[in-house]
């Protein structure tokens, strides 16, 4: 079943720990909200990637967030043709996202991979935005490290939280263009981590390979067995995760009635409607000549009421 705003697929978190409790592992499997995004905003292959490694990291990092109405924003700018690739996630993990320039077009590494680190670029960097309903939110950022995301999100990690940690991304892209695997891990180790334990798991992460070379034809629970193999793995839970917009034509009326006056007026005497699109949806809103004087009146009550307020 599935909407404009929401794809209901096998998309979800696992989140893990070993045996003694050193490390916390969340393994994400992405496929249907990456693909979802792809569809909306008509990514080309290289743009799929990018926003789908990102909308994995940004579901990842919002799930661990532990303050109900808590968001996350994940954004990399690094100077790439894609321009900014954007992703926002609530504190389940249900995420959206787009890239500024989905039809950028560029040639396969010498690999054969696609070359996400060009199309992002690396001159640049990588904030993250938490949201968790205060006055200001939390903003860390760091300068990008290769444009491939995990490694960007691995530095991130380390330099702004402070956080020793081991990140893997992937998007797999079909020959007909649509997203075949998508998903990711972070590791966390916990202080006082064993240099053993650590060789351990880097020679695990090592011999498992890509990402996607184990969710093409697995699941995320092999990829926890993979990354804690011989470390007495133990999952602890599973978070259904989707592609989630909330927004909604309040929402956008709301948005409309902060832009200024004369603009607002502007429209609303044009004699045409309006149409709104949301750039993380594509969802359209219609909003007529009429109903934006409204919205116009709306604000002058407002500045009414706020002028009464004052006079105490």
């Amino acid at each position: 079943m599935s909407n404009k705003k929401e794809l209901y697929s096998n998309d979800y978190i696992l989140r893990a720990v070993d045996g003694e409790e050193l490390v916390k592992l969340s393994v994400i499997t992405g496929r249907g909200f990456t693909e979802r995004a792809r569809q909306i905003h008509g990514c080309t292959p290289v743009a799929a990637a990018a926003l789908g490694r990102t909308l994995c990291a940004a579901s990842l990092l919002g799930e661990m967030m532990k303050e109900d109405e808590a968001t996350l924003t994940l954004r990399l700018r690094g100077g790439g043709p894609l321009g900014s690739v954007i992703a926002v996630s609530d504190s389940s993990g249900r995420v959206r996202g787009y890239v500024q320039d989905p039809t950028v077009d560029l040639p396969l590494r010498a690999d054969g991979k696609l070359d996400v680190g060009r199309a992002v670029g690396r001159d640049g960097l990588l904030t993250v935005s938490r949201d968790l309903g205060l006055r200001e939110p939390y903003v860390g950022s760091t300068e990008l490290v290769s444009g491939e995301v995990a490694e960007d999100l691995a530095a991130y990690l380390a330099e702004s939280e402070q956080i020793g940690a081991a990140c893997g991304l992937g998007v797999l892209i079909d020959t007909d263009c649509s997203v075949l695997a998508a998903g990711g891990f972070i590791v966390q180790l916990l202080p006082g981590t064993p240099e053993e334990f650590i060789g351990r798991l880097e020679a695990n992460i090592s011999e498992m390979g890509s990402v996607t070379s184990v969710l093409r034809d697995g699941t995320a629970e092999d990829i926890v067995e993979r990354v804690l193999a011989g470390l007495q793995p133990r999952i602890l839970q599973k978070v259904p995760v989707s592609y989630h917009c909330p927004c909604s034509r309040e929402r956008v009326g709301i948005a409309l009635r902060s832009i200024p006056e004369a603009d607002l007026l502007e429209m609303a005497e044009s004699g045409e409607d309006a149409e709104v699109s949301c750039q993380f949806c594509d969802e359209k809103y219609i909003f007529t000549p009429e109903e934006l004087r409204a919205l116009r009146e709306k604000n002058e009550d407002a500045e009414e009421t706020d002028d009464i307020g004052e006079t105490d």
